[in-house]
């Protein structure tokens, strides 16, 4: 009889934990480069939340722009947040959208996908498609990305002082590692 209930209980938690489809991050980790001629710069942020819904196959992200550091110097970080990003009129950068592929992110596995949405940088949003990497290992989504931004897509000005400082296409890699989400 003992060995039946830990067999009902088992399949019951292996149900429970199938039927989780949304999983969230609260310290993903995105960094950025840019490669100018004069200048190279790096930043970055463990500030990244979001979630994906497995089941409905849709994603929302977003970012604190002010949490990004690692510039080359405090007035580099000074003029990012208020010459170029206009932190306090833009303070987030956000993504949203579907995943487009028809694979079950469900399965563990490495599953590569396509994520369809809209990134809103500055204020201004830009439809993307952006290859993802999506590995399901022991009950975590670890999800990781790499992908250009045009800074002129997202109307961020780049005065004729700097322009061999700060490169026109800015790099960007995200890497999450995202659990079920706590009920």
């Amino acid at each position: 009889m003992r060995s039946f209930i830990l067999m009902i209980l088992t399949v019951s938690m292996l149900q429970a934990a199938r039927a989780q489809t949304v999983y969230e991050v609260n310290k993903g980790l995105i960094r950025f480069y840019s490669d100018a001629p004069h200048e190279l710069i790096r930043a970055s942020t463990q500030e990244l939340k979001g979630a994906i819904d497995l089941k409905r196959k849709t994603f929302a992200f977003k970012v604190a722009i002010v949490s990004f550091m690692g510039f080359n110097s405090p007035l580099q970080r000074e003029h990012f947040n208020e010459n170029y990003m206009e932190t306090t009129q833009y303070p987030e950068a956000t993504f949203s959208g579907k995943i487009i592929e028809d694979t079950d992110l469900g399965v563990e596995g490495t599953h590569k996908v396509r994520a369809k949405g809209r990134l809103k940088i500055h204020g201004v949003e830009q439809e993307r498609i952006i290859d993802v990497e999506v590995k399901n290992k022991a009950g975590k989504l670890v999800v990781h990305a790499e992908f250009p931004i045009l800074l002129g897509d997202h109307n961020i000005k780049i005065p004729k002082v700097v322009y061999d400082k700060l490169a026109p296409e800015i790099h960007v890699t995200v890497g999450a590692s995202m659990v079920p989400l706590r009920k």
